[in-house]
């Protein structure tokens, strides 16, 4: 085996490594993301409508 291509096959795997360690890094980052959004959420949903009237009355134009 010729030093150049075991150093070739040393860099693929540091490439493999590097991508999968970027890819969990993605993951962290999205799924703490989420996270807080759905955290979020009940909190927007219980302040009901954001339009003024909130239903109490109904404009018919005839």
């Amino acid at each position: 085996m010729e030093l150049s291509s075991i150093m070739s096959g040393q860099l693929a795997d540091l490439r493999r490594t590097l991508n999968v360690n970027l890819l969990k890094s993605q993951v962290a980052t999205q799924t703490a993301f989420v996270t807080a959004m759905i955290q979020q959420m009940p909190a927007t949903a219980d302040q009901g409508a954001p339009h003024p009237y909130k239903g109490a009355a109904l404009d018919v134009f005839v």
